[in-house]
């Protein structure tokens, strides 16, 4: 009887510990930019998604597009109505929504339950943080993975993965992932010009043909 006592507290203190890891607020991924920044950056991912969609010249194959982290993070913010008022007051160029169908890149619109987000790039690594609802509680869910190209289309596999402030299995979480990504497949294609998609150095890289 001791000893299932002892293991009675040993499992409570776990799951209490547990408990508390997960609804932690976790470090942030990326550091917060001003509203004139966010403006910037998303002005500046319109004017590369344009270059994108444009039809490589003769002689020029191979070229690179780079974009980084505050240039991704502004332009969802963007696609999903988040950019604050007076970075949307910015002039700017078309968005990427306004891509021809196969034209470009097609970011989604709001993401249900998601309250905030935070991306960044490390070394070869996608790296995010999002805030959402889970059981009525507040809880972060921070992925990050490898990003590639196949098929023309841009595919994203896991290899860390947190709730709250708690490590979880990778293999919990990319079956539910790639079933994700394969809901909003249309969405991730590439624009036709592009041959690869990779992370590098801490920046996205579009390889064109």
């Amino acid at each position: 009887m001791r000893w299932q006592r002892v293991i009675s507290l040993v499992t409570l203190a776990i799951s209490v510990f547990t408990l508390v890891m997960v609804l932690r607020k976790p470090a942030p991924v990326a550091v917060p930019v001003s509203a004139a920044a966010t403006a910037a950056n998303a002005q500046s991912f319109n004017e590369k998604v344009d270059r994108l969609v444009q039809p490589t010249s003769a002689g020029q194959s191979g070229g690179e597009v780079r974009m980084s982290s505050g240039e991704l993070t502004a332009a969802i913010a963007q696609a999903s109505g988040m950019l604050p008022t007076a970075a949307a007051l910015t002039p700017s160029a078309p968005s990427a929504n306004s891509a021809t169908p196969g034209g470009g890149p097609e970011l989604p619109g709001p993401v249900p339950n998601i309250k905030d987000y935070q991306l960044s790039m490390d070394g070869d690594l996608l790296r995010g943080q999002f805030l959402t609802q889970i059981g009525g509680k507040d809880v972060y869910l921070t992925l990050a993975g490898h990003l590639s190209a196949k098929d023309g289309y841009a595919t994203f596999e896991a290899t860390e993965a947190k709730v709250g402030d708690l490590s979880v299995p990778v293999s919990l979480v990319n079956e539910a992932l790639q079933k994700k990504l394969a809901e909003q497949h249309d969405q991730l294609k590439l624009p036709n010009n592009v041959k690869d998609l990779k992370v590098e150095n801490g920046e996205m890289v579009f390889v064109e043909k």
